[in-house]
């Protein structure tokens, strides 16, 4: 590898390094330093390409190539200037003899070639000799990058049982050096593990199948290591490698087959059939193909184990048949071309009945029995009846289940089955009774059988017909004779097969009723009607009215049914308004309307008290007027609208006395005290009883006797005395600047909000002259 690099960069000196002549163009003058006139001839440059070697280092500048141009004469009156791409930082050239130089180690991946400009200037004035000329400088590739396979490792599958040279799946490596200049970007791709199941193109990367008859039950997933190598694959090149897992894919290359040793099974048994595929091509059928004539079963295919659940359809019967003999087939449910066939398999399956201890079997599983609602106890109502099906054929005992009977109405004779009433039954309370009947074996207790009997109560007619409803009727005073009251039906709790038919009369003792009869609507109904129209209140406000109504069951059945009327005033178009009011307000000779002109005066009344008791209580507040121009600030309003601070404790005198400052004076903590002063005899008064003045002349004495309390002046309030006070400052830190030195113009430019302070602070033209 060393000597191909120094072979490549000796080529590049001997055959790149460039030769530039300039020679005069015609046409053109231009002044020398001696005042003379030169003519020039055009210019011609004569190179070829530049080219320098990557990554190439070494102690001096790599000389690249050589400008010359015709006016280099070896008088040093010119020199090469050189700007472009990298000019000054990559590449330099030497001003006197256009050598190009670079500076430092290039990388043809960074960048593939550079446009420079070159130009000869004069040596002295820096003027141009020469337009400039563009040449390109092109970094010459070294293999310094081994091939990279971006999308690696890869992933890829082919059917089971492909032919030889099946394509599985191609990859593609990169190489990054230049693929135009020799071999080293040209790839070679070759495989390192896989064989002898796999191969590889060389050129194109195509991995194919190598070996014939891969199948999938013997092994399912395969890892290849490819290689690509650069440099055409010759000693030397780089290399770069990756993996591809290839799984083979099922196809159905095998049928289910049924193990030789099927055991003996039991009434919903299981067969399977293994299958070496996976999926859809494992999946499989199962039929009965013969030994089940009678249709005694049925079998089904379970989706998640593949196996065939074998049912019962009928039941079987120990005593008639013990044994049966199914031939069962699996199929695949798909099938392979390829493969062949067949993809199916037969097995036997024997299945034994056994006998075991049946529970009874009743005749029936539901009972429907009917008993008359008035039938004395001990009335046989019907019988259940249930047998042993085994062959032994043992007797059963009857019982009722009293969680369905909790009132015990019946009872069952445990040997034959026979229900009797145990109470009597009433249908209009219950008409069905559901219970249970258990069936056990005499000699196996433990086997029980259960039937269900539902008894009808049949009706008799032991119920009187009565009113619908409790009615109550309106008569209205001023009603004709003839008027309908009140039309009146009647209900049976009883139901007869014909149907209800119901009489109405009245009682005997009414029929020549003055006042009221009654009409057959030929419906099961009649209509109440009034025989004159001189009822009033004030005489009788209401009346009763007893009817009998009938039935007409055997035997008839009968109640009587009082009717409730009251009368009552009613418009003209005979509309009840009033039953109760007026009937005790016209005897005290007062109309209804007299009744509500009284009670509107009451109400009315009631609101003017009111109203006046508000207008009392409301207390007109005077407005007060906000001078907006009054900016004195000793004047602080407050809108109190409230009655007063409810905290009428808030300051207490007595909290500022110190207990030890009760008897005269306090005692100094900072010096030590020249004088002990005594207490005052006689006086003992505690907080509650302290004399306000004495305590306040000894604060006083405290406050001017103390050296180390602050000035005076360091807390003080003043009120307003008015504009140009001749007073100063009454400040001990009182300043030799006055307020007309100060300007606060500018606060009347910071806006509106700040307008009323600066007014407060402005001064006038007047006092300004003052």
């Amino acid at each position: 590898m060393l000597m191909d690099l120094w072979m490549s960069l000796l080529l590049v000196w001997i055959t790149c390094v460039p030769c530039v002549s300039m020679t005069p163009i015609a046409g053109q003058s231009k002044s020398t330093q001696s005042g003379g006139l030169l003519s020039r001839a055009k210019r011609g440059w004569v190179w070829n390409q530049m080219f320098v070697l990557e990554e190439f280092s070494g102690p001096d500048p790599i000389l690249v190539g050589r400008l010359h141009t015709d006016l280099d004469v070896r008088n040093k009156s010119i020199k090469y200037v050189l700007a472009g791409e990298g000019a000054g930082t990559i590449f330099a050239i030497e001003p006197l003899t256009g050598n190009i130089h670079a500076m430092k180690r290039l990388d043809r991946e960074e960048k593939a070639e550079y446009t420079l400009t070159a130009q000869v200037i004069n040596a002295e004035t820096d003027e141009p000799l020469e337009p400039p000329s563009e040449f390109i400088i092109k970094v010459q590739d070294i293999n310094d990058n081994p091939p990279q396979f971006i999308k690696g490792p890869y992933r890829a599958s082919v059917p089971e049982m492909s032919a030889v040279g099946t394509t599985v799946t191609q990859v593609t490596a990169t190489d990054a050096d230049d693929p135009v200049y020799g071999n080293s970007a040209k790839l070679v791709y070759s495989i390192l593990e896989g064989q002898p199941y796999f191969s590889v193109d060389p050129n194109s990367a195509t991995i194919k199948i190598a070996l014939h008859g891969m199948d999938r039950e013997m092994r399912e997933e395969y890892l290849v290591v490819i290689q690509a190598k650069d440099m055409g694959g010759h000693m030397g090149g780089l290399s770069g490698t990756t993996t591809v897992t290839i799984t083979l894919t099922d196809i159905n290359d095998n049928p289910p087959k049924f193990s030789k040793n099927l055991p003996t099974g039991k009434m919903g048994g299981k067969v399977k059939a293994n299958d070496r595929d996976i999926g859809e091509n494992a999946k499989s059928t199962y039929n009965i193909l013969e030994g089940d004539e009678q249709g005694m079963f049925e079998i089904t295919t379970d989706t998640q184990t593949q196996e065939g659940i074998l049912r019962l359809k009928r039941p079987l019967d120990y005593e008639s048949k013990k044994a049966y003999t199914l031939k069962v087939e699996a199929t695949n449910i798909r099938s392979e071309p390829i493969s062949g066939g067949p993809f199916k398999d037969t097995a036997t399956v024997k299945i034994v009945v056994e006998d075991s201890d049946e529970p009874p079997v009743f005749s029936k599983p539901i009972y429907f029995l009917e008993v008359n609602e008035n039938a004395p106890i001990d009335t046989v109502i019907g019988a259940v009846t249930a047998r042993d099906p085994d062959a032994t054929g043992s007797l059963v005992r009857y019982v009722i289940d009293r969680h369905t009977d909790l009132e015990r109405q019946f009872n069952i004779n445990v040997n034959d089955g026979k229900i009797t009433l145990a109470k009597p039954l009433d249908r209009e309370t219950d008409m069905w009774h559901n219970i249970t009947v258990t069936a056990t074996e005499s000699r196996n207790h433990s086997q029980i059988s259960r039937a269900i009997v539902a008894i009808r109560v049949m009706d008799i007619n032991d119920n009187a017909p009565e009113f619908a409803t409790e009615y109550e009727a309106f008569l209205c005073e001023n009603g004709k004779p003839g008027q309908v009251i009140q039309t009146v039906s009647a209900v049976d709790k009883d139901d007869p097969i014909q149907g209800h038919y119901f009489d109405y009369r009245l009682v005997p003792e009414m029929l020549n009723n003055p006042n009221f009869t009654i009409k057959n609507n030929q419906d099961n109904s009649i209509s109440v009607l009034a025989k004159h129209d001189t009822f009033r209140r004030q005489k009788q406000e209401m009346y009763f009215l007893p009817i009998i109504v009938t039935d007409n069951g055997n035997p008839p059945m009968s109640s009587t049914n009082t009717l409730t009327i009251r009368v009552c005033g009613c418009s003209k178009d005979g509309i009840v308004q009033s039953c109760n009011v007026e009937a005790y307000v016209l005897p005290i000779g007062l109309s209804m309307g007299a009744l509500i002109a009284i009670l509107a005066c009451i109400i009315l009344l009631l609101v003017i008290v009111v109203l006046f008791v508000t207008l009392r209580r409301h207390k007109n507040e005077p407005l007060i007027i906000k001078d907006d121009e009054d900016v004195r600030e000793n004047i602080i309003r407050y809108d109190d609208e409230g009655g007063g601070e409810e905290d009428t404790e808030a300051f207490d005198i007595a909290t500022l006395q110190n207990p030890d400052g009760i008897n005269g004076y306090l005692p100094r903590k900072d010096i030590k005290p020249d004088l002990q002063f005594m207490p005052r005899a006689g006086q003992h008064s505690g907080p509650n009883g302290v004399d306000v003045d004495e305590f306040i002349n000894v604060r006083l004495h405290e406050a001017d006797n103390d050296p180390t309390a602050p000035p005076y002046d360091s807390i003080q309030i003043y009120g307003y005395e008015g504009r140009g006070s001749i007073a100063g400052s009454l400040s001990s830190l009182e300043t030799a600047s006055s307020d007309s030195d100060q300007n606060y113009d500018y606060l009347r430019e910071w806006g509106p909000r700040f307008r009323r302070l600066g007014e407060l602070y402005s001064v006038g033209e007047s006092d300004r002259e003052t």
